[in-house]
């Protein structure tokens, strides 16, 4: 392996993920030929096939599978020497690279919006889907920085609390229980209750809540959204028990109301993460080290809670 270039190991990256050597081509601005002619080359220098074709199509092989691990590796490693070495010259250039839960976009790109202006050569690669899909970016090193609600027991992170996160109940303002107070959580149990998808953190929070409190979990509506659980409650679906991040907009128009359940808010942590073997490019440092420092007050500009009282709810371990 020890001629293979660095050039190399990019094309065969982009063919890799674009499983086609005409689209990798348009991707690169190169030839056919020249791609073909480099995975020759890489092919030879590994001893093994990297793909094979099966009809029209063509497939990574064991080898090529393994050899496209190493490259992701390698490739990163120069994009962060790259960084770190623009840094030293006084540069702020770079890629974030940043992975959310779905209840955390409601206020991350709040957060990129304060952060971006101090970094304006800095290119912003984010994504956001629920807790396992975000769980497998950082296992297979997609992202740098992951924002989440628990911290991922499954790998070896390193995960520091930066803003307080509030779970409540919500209600359409002519239900019934919205204007009883200091209820009980078994005064809900007869009650339909619209709840996230398997794999989301909200449902695990809804989950464990109950669960804890000894209280069964009625017949459930589920939604892949907290948009669908919003827009069904307001049409008297049912009640949520749903981050209070998600919906500052609707109880500010009163077309939602928090329910004044005994024990809530229940207050957990928004946490940014990262693999404990990731090294760090000074752009995510530096993006990490704004959240530890104004995360917090940046979220509750974002999601319109700027004149909530400060929450004393119950303080609840991660579920």
């Amino acid at each position: 392996m020890r001629n293979v270039t660095l050039r190399q190991l990019r094309i065969f990256a982009c063919v890799a993920r674009q499983l086609s050597f005409t689209r990798a081509a348009r991707e690169l601005h190169l030839t056919q030929p020249a791609i073909s002619q480099q995975i020759k080359l890489l092919e030879s220098e590994v001893g093994l096939p990297l793909f094979e074709h099966i009809g029209r199509r063509i497939h990574l092989t064991a080898a090529g599978e393994e050899l496209l691990r190493y490259a992701d590796e390698a490739l990163e490693l120069m994009r962060n020497a790259g960084e770190t070495f623009a840094a030293m010259r006084g540069l702020r250039r770079g890629t974030l690279k940043l992975a959310a839960v779905s209840t955390a976009k409601y206020f991350t790109p709040s957060l990129l919006r304060a952060f971006t202006p101090a970094y304006p050569e800095v290119s912003v690669k984010f994504s956001v889907g629920n807790r396992q899909e975000i769980i497998r970016q950082l296992a297979t090193n997609e992202t740098d920085l992951v924002i989440m609600g628990r911290p991922p027991r499954e790998l070896d992170t390193i995960a520091e609390s930066f803003a307080r996160h509030p779970f409540v109940f919500i209600a359409p303002p002519d239900h019934p229980l919205a204007r009883r107070r200091r209820l009980r959580l078994e005064q809900l149990a007869g009650e339909s209750f619209l709840i996230r998808e398997e794999g989301s953190g909200t449902r695990a929070s809804t989950e464990h809540f109950f669960r804890e409190q000894g209280v069964p979990l009625r017949a459930t509506l589920e939604f892949s959204s907290n948009e669908t659980i919003k827009q069904g409650v307001m049409a008297g679906m049912g009640l949520s028990f749903i981050s209070l991040h998600t919906v500052g907009l609707e109880l500010q128009s009163g077309r939602l109301v928090v329910l004044d359940v005994v024990g809530t808010p229940v207050v957990r942590d928004w946490f940014v993460i990262h693999l404990r073997a990731k090294h760090l490019s000074p752009i995510a440092a530096e993006f990490r080290r704004f959240l530890l420092e104004h995360g917090a007050e940046t979220i509750r500009r974002a999601v319109g809670l700027e004149s909530t009282p400060k929450i004393s709810g119950s303080r609840a371990p991660a579920a």
